[in-house]
């Protein structure tokens, strides 16, 4: 029995009404427990380009806020190589610049406990549009960690459950 075969009952609720239910967060942990990370990653990519939750900077940045030093880290440097460093001269950004320049060309985690998300939105708004892909990178990172992503909060776990059933489902 596959994984869909396990949970396509608890999934098809999800799929074609992306609501939220009074179970959604145990209902996720269910399905984070027993997909494969593509699915996931794929379900997580569809909560951050719907349009009915919020934008996909906004969500990074309150990810950002919750996530280790490492992980924050390892995202900056998702997004540096997008956007590209020379974005990095103004504004909020600027502080990350910095940094950069101190350091490899890599932020470190003890560096990267000191960017605020606000600046990480500003960042990944820039890297979205020079390169919409990275929304899949971020999304493949985050789907590692289903327990962060929970606190993104129900409306968009309906939405990445939502999109992992019709992954599944081959609707896209």
């Amino acid at each position: 029995m596959s994984w869909f075969d396990e949970l396509g009952g608890l999934l098809q609720q999800y799929a074609n009404a992306n609501q939220p239910t009074q179970s959604t967060e145990d209902d996720f942990d269910q399905a984070a427990r027993m997909a494969p990370r593509d699915a996931m990653s794929h379900g997580l990519s569809e909560a951050f380009r719907s349009d009915q939750t919020p934008p996909f900077p906004n969500m990074l940045g309150q990810l950002f806020g919750n996530s280790s030093g490492t992980d924050r880290a390892n995202i900056l440097n998702q997004l540096i190589s997008v956007a590209g460093p020379a974005l990095l001269s103004g504004g909020l950004l600027q502080q990350l610049g910095g940094l950069l320049n101190q350091g490899a060309g890599q932020i470190t985690p003890q560096q990267a406990e000191q960017i605020p998300p606000a600046a990480v939105e500003e960042l990944a708004r820039e890297a979205e549009q020079k390169d919409p892909s990275i929304i899949d990178r971020v999304s493949d990172f985050y789907s590692e960690n289903p327990t962060l992503v929970k606190s993104l909060g129900a409306a968009a776990l309906a939405v990445a459950m939502s999109g992992m059933a019709k992954q599944k489902r081959g609707l896209f």
